[in-house]
């Protein structure tokens, strides 16, 4: 084979990953779902006494110092103050170390939670769980998201891009094609978003309740009529990596509200 050819061959590879993490979306242009919500949502999410994430808030701050499980430890037994939370939620989705998964801030608590606590983990979408991830990104409010360097992250947050870029569905469409070409764009009454993920866990009015990223990711393949992965897939923490890389330097704005 000539030698020319070969460099070509072994440079594929490469070529790909620099493809792969061109940035749709500028970061000069990022900008937060609350941007694209009506005035009155607005003032709700800014309102403490009126915005309803606050009694996931309360609750998730009880939980916090409530000893648990048969070892009966609190959060606050190990972690101390809510506070001292800062800066964690922004690390996440990470690889854990001692399973080799991909972890996001929920899977971190319920691992917490039966290794800890032992004690039966909080289901996914539980009040409980929603509560007490709130409450520790709310920790971080403020915060740019940030896009952790590991390279052993590459080939998730690769992954993830491929499966936000892929056609889902027997509307045959992409998230890129809502929130990268059309953001700004009514969609019958309402403007879609770029489909950041800084606010989540977030009150949508829609269901009354507060609800995880995770939960919207399904709703969005539900949405162009494809069968969503389940809760914990793999597959949704690594489109959520790459959500957060594309987002890098949003700030974290929990608790925050949408339509």
């Amino acid at each position: 084979m000539p030698m020319g050819r070969a460099r070509w061959l072994l440079l594929l590879p490469w070529l790909g990953v620099c493809a792969a993490q061109q940035r749709l979306l500028p970061l000069a242009e990022v900008r937060s779902g609350i941007e694209f919500a009506g005035r009155d949502v607005q003032a709700q999410q800014a309102d403490v006494q009126a915005n309803p994430a606050q009694l996931w808030l309360a609750q998730g701050g009880q939980l916090w110092d409530a000893p648990a499980g048969a070892a009966q430890r609190a959060c606050s037994s190990c972690h101390g103050e809510v506070a001292r939370m800062r800066g964690a939620a922004p690390r996440y989705p990470r690889l854990h170390a001692a399973t080799g998964r991909l972890f996001n801030l929920e899977d971190q608590i319920r691992h917490c939670a039966s290794e800890r606590q032992q004690r039966a983990a909080p289901a996914f979408e539980s009040d409980e769980l929603l509560a007490l991830t709130a409450l520790v990104t709310q920790a971080s409010a403020g915060l740019p998201l940030r896009s952790d360097p590991d390279p052993a992250l590459l080939p998730q947050r690769l992954a993830g891009a491929a499966l936000y870029q892929q056609r889902q569905g027997q509307l045959n469409l992409a998230c890129t094609h809502c929130h990268d070409r059309n953001w700004g764009r009514r969609f019958y009454t309402d403007l879609l978003s770029q489909g950041q993920p800084n606010g989540y866990p977030l009150y949508r009015l829609e269901w009354q309740r507060l609800g995880s990223l995770e939960r919207r990711l399904r709703s969005c393949f539900v949405g162009v009529r494809a069968e969503p992965p389940d809760y914990g897939a793999p597959a949704l923490r690594q489109l959520a990596l790459y959500l957060n890389w594309r987002a890098e330097g949003l700030a974290i704005e929990v608790p925050a509200l949408r339509k």
